[in-house]
């Protein structure tokens, strides 16, 4: 039996790629969108879809279902996110930091709740978050992404504490600047591999993560930036 995975914003950059990548490797595939072209990618890799947001934890609860009631199991997930508000740091809103928290840590922590007993009942799974370089290194150019997804990283390590039992694993990867945005010269003259990362290579990251070779690796944060990051 094929393995089942969702990937959450799908439309699109990463997202797309990642799902693109899974379907090569030969998983059943569910994916989610708020934006109309999850319909165009949905038809490209014929695999049911869903077009909602990763904010609304119904959308989340049909997404699962969906995936259940067309493969009856889930293997993976891989929670992919727009990015939240930016903004000089004292003038961001209430509402943007609480905006930002359903975007990236709410959505993993809801959809942990959704699956993880369906990966307890066939023995195993993973879930594969994907952040920023940032996380660790803060960004005044990212600051709702950042603080977040610091906490976000907390979290894969309680969670991969809790269920490493269980044989699920839990992990986060973090890209630098991609190629699913513009990334000027300036850019690349501070990334030691003087590039922008292409989103193939995210996908790649995250196939690897998915699959037994990886089966030792939980509760990590795996930058993939082009050696950006200053932090040893």
């Amino acid at each position: 039996m094929s393995k089942t995975a969702i990937v959450t914003a799908a439309s699109s950059g990463m997202g797309k790629a990642i799902a693109q990548r899974l379907k090569k490797e030969g998983y059943a595939l569910v994916i989610m969108s708020s934006s109309d072209r999850i319909v165009d990618v949905a038809n490209e890799l014929a695999v049911p879809y869903l077009k909602g947001s990763i904010a609304e934890p119904s959308a989340l609860a049909a997404l699962v279902q969906l995936a259940m009631d067309s493969f009856g199991r889930v293997d993976l997930v891989v929670n992919n996110t727009g990015h939240p508000a930016t903004g000089e740091l004292l003038a961001i809103t209430d509402d943007d930091w609480y905006a930002g928290m359903d975007i990236i840590l709410m959505n993993v922590v809801r959809m942990a709740r959704l699956v993880t007993p369906l990966m307890q009942k066939i023995g195993g799974g993973s879930i594969i978050n994907i952040s920023t370089f940032a996380a660790f290194e803060p960004s005044l150019q990212f600051p709702v992404s950042s603080a977040l997804r610091a906490a976000l990283g907390s979290y894969c390590k309680l969670y991969a504490d809790a269920f490493g039992k269980d044989k699920i694993r839990m992990n986060n990867v973090l890209p630098g600047f991609i190629d699913s945005y513009p990334v000027d010269g300036k850019i690349t003259g501070q990334i030691p591999l003087n590039r922008a990362g292409k989103v193939e290579e995210i996908a790649a990251t995250v196939a690897f993560l998915a699959s037994d070779d990886a089966g030792y690796i939980t509760g990590q944060n795996i930058k993939v930036d082009g050696g950006l990051g200053k932090a040893v």
